[in-house]
């Protein structure tokens, strides 16, 4: 059987942007960028499905800021209409090395990952396939990881030509989830915005060092980089968790007309991280 895993390292910067700017600075990025191939005009959808443990370990990773940390999630790109067992999606579990972010990911059919991910059953698969595997197995019955959160976006993705080409730059609107209803397919299912939806997260990905016209557009559209997190969101929206430092709110940001409310969750001055009986 051939190999479907596919593994990666590089740095990424972070910007809370508005949709509108959003735009003028993706027409900008396209002098010197291309458009990804797999992103058409307007964008593709990204779902996520995140699990984690029962006390939210992966999550507090995050918020304490832990050099080396590790997530683990389907993903499905694509809309979410017309999903079915054989639909293509990865299984991923992307992990930080001090500031360096690594994702591996192998794409199988959608059955045949809830079997690995939700069933804790050994898939068929190839040799080189066989430590992400049995690692994946691992954390799901070593942690008792089980289905968190979903996330869900629109991406728009540039990538870099000539001597950039290990340069890429995503934006992302309209990011919602839900704390329920895992299942990619379920029909009708009520996703919430966990981002104010007039702002994007762009993403400037690199392999080495960020080229100098990237910060230099940075600087002078005066944007500031920023520790958000998608799943961060989603759990602290929903109210699984109380609110930290690093969630994005309302009240830090400029208004804009029509803005849809967040989900209301509980407030808390002070965040600390639940007590969990195996943390090895």
């Amino acid at each position: 059987m051939a190999s479907r895993l596919h593994a990666f390292n590089r740095y990424e910067l972070k910007y809370l942007v508005p949709v509108e700017q959003a735009a003028q600075i993706r027409d900008e990025l396209g002098e010197r960028m291309d458009r990804d191939l797999h992103s058409p005009v307007g964008g593709y959808g990204v779902w996520s499905l995140y699990y984690d443990t029962p006390q939210l370990r992966f999550y507090w990773e995050k918020i304490e800021g832990l050099k080396f940390r590790r997530k683990l999630r389907i993903r499905h790109y694509g809309d979410l209409d017309g999903v079915t067992d054989d639909s293509p999606v990865c299984v991923e579990i992307k992990q930080r090395v001090n500031r360096v972010t690594q994702k591996r990911r192998i794409t199988l059919p959608y059955a045949t990952a809830r079997r690995l991910c939700d069933e804790r059953e050994t898939i068929e698969h190839s040799a080189k396939e066989n430590a992400f595997v049995d690692e994946v197995l691992e954390l799901v019955v070593r942690l008792n990881l089980q289905p968190t959160a979903i996330t869900g976006y629109q991406r728009e993705a540039l990538v870099g030509r000539d001597q950039d080409t290990g340069l890429r730059v995503t934006f992302d609107r309209r990011i919602r989830g839900r704390d329920r209803d895992f299942h990619f397919g379920t029909p009708n299912a009520e996703n919430r915005f966990t981002v104010p939806p007039h702002l994007s997260v762009m993403e400037v990905k690199v392999n080495e060092r960020t080229p100098y016209w990237i910060t230099d557009l940075a600087a002078r559209r005066n944007l500031s980089l920023v520790r958000v997190s998608k799943y961060v969101q989603s759990i602290e929206a929903f109210g699984l968790a109380p609110r930290s430092v690093f969630h994005v709110r309302e009240e830090d940001l400029p208004q804009a007309p029509a803005l849809v409310p967040l989900v209301p969750t509980p407030a808390s001055p002070t965040t600390r991280r639940p007590t969990e009986a195996s943390h090895s």
